[in-house]
């Protein structure tokens, strides 16, 4: 109940702050460049087809947007010398940055439902399953699930917004980047990297309208460890 409160009342400075309307403008805007350049410039293409580029494009965005949101969520309040008043209150750690971290997963649904009217659209002149575009959605929420939680451990970790930015997107990046390691190690170093990649290995079959429980279970488990470390990371800093 006490983690609601929190993500009730950050969800609401996103709604008051002009930052997080630009932010959803800005990825929308990119999303229907893009969405355009698919449908349009490609109509020869298979509705399925078109609809599969659109979640891929689409998590590249997904990912870029968790690292905006993500930013400010522990390390604005570190900045601004707030976060002594939230050790202060009677909250345990794990409800601070749960409640933080809801906040940003409700604002970045707001964005992916704000984009639903793109794949909609290819079934004006195309026919696309509802099971597809499900499986899309759920994947790109699990993806920005993860992401943001990993967010959520670099804002946990800076001392300003850009450094949580910064540190966020390196640790996605090497995560991305484990197929390549994967590629280059034998076994079992290479399965082992496999199973991390962040996109390769299990956004893909989501893409395509499969959902497998492997690729659930993975976003699942990366969004608790992540969280899991911010808390840890917040009761050294009360302890110091």
């Amino acid at each position: 109940m006490k983690a609601l409160l929190i993500a009730r009342r950050e969800l609401a400075g996103y709604l008051r702050t002009l930052s997080g309307y630009v932010i959803i403008a800005a990825i929308l805007a990119l999303n229907g460049l893009f969405f355009n350049a698919f449908a349009l410039g490609k109509a020869v293409e298979r509705s399925a087809t078109v609809l599969s580029n659109f979640f891929y494009y689409s998590s590249g965005f997904t990912l870029v947007a968790s690292v905006f949101i993500s930013m400010r969520l522990l390390a604005e309040e570190r900045q601004a010398g707030t976060l002594p008043l939230l050790y202060s209150s009677p909250l345990k750690d794990w409800d601070i940055v749960l409640g933080k971290y809801l906040a940003g997963l409700a604002f970045l649904a707001v964005h992916l439902v704000c984009t639903l009217h793109m794949p909609l659209l290819i079934m004006v002149h195309g026919k696309v399953s509802a099971g597809h575009i499900f499986a899309g959605y759920l994947g790109l929420l699990l993806l920005g699930s993860a992401s943001l939680a990993v967010g959520t451990l670099g804002s946990a970790l800076a001392r300003s917004q850009m450094m949580a930015a910064i540190l966020t997107s390196v640790m996605l990046v090497a995560l991305m980047l484990c197929w390549l390691l994967a590629r280059i190690t034998e076994q079992p170093l290479a399965g082992v990297f496999s199973a991390l990649s962040l996109w390769n290995q299990h956004f893909p079959p989501f893409q395509a309208g499969l959902v497998h429980v492997r690729d659930v279970a993975y976003y699942l488990l990366l969004t608790y460890v992540a969280l899991f470390g911010a808390t840890r990371v917040l009761e050294a800093r009360r302890w110091r």
